[in-house]
């Protein structure tokens, strides 16, 4: 009921949206409907997405799947690829930096760990 009504609810202000922008209005059942048909939307998006992993034998459902939905839009297909190469060279990004860091936190500690080798060999020598 919760994603129903924040559907409803998102619906309304892009509704809004619209109306102001076009000097128009938007009846309460004309909103209704439209919450109604995306939500309904939804959960076939969702069941498809769900299908579609599930025939490749997967419990995840990946960004293919999303692609696999969406190849009847051209432009809405277009933009989703976009997108994941954008996330894809981000996460690739991230993922340089965490290896550099922990490179750099690697390099520390066995320099870290030469000078107390180098300490411990000095006592042995002083006694």
């Amino acid at each position: 009921q919760r994603l129903k009504a924040a559907v409803h609810y998102t619906v309304g202000c892009l509704c809004q949206d619209v109306a102001d922008d076009k000097d128009m209005q938007f009846s309460k059942q004309t909103i209704a409907a439209i919450s109604e048909i995306t939500f309904r939307q939804c959960e076939n998006f969702a069941k498809d997405l769900e299908m579609f992993a599930r025939h490749a034998k997967r419990s995840t459902v990946t960004i293919e799947d999303v692609k696999l939905l969406a190849r009847r839009s051209s432009s809405l297909l277009n933009y989703i690829t976009q997108k994941s190469e954008e996330l894809a060279l981000s996460n690739m990004e991230q993922k340089e930096k965490k290896k550099k860091k922990s490179s750099a936190a690697k390099a520390r500690r066995t320099y870290g760990e030469q000078e107390v080798t180098v300490t411990e060999s000095e006592d042995s020598n002083m006694a």
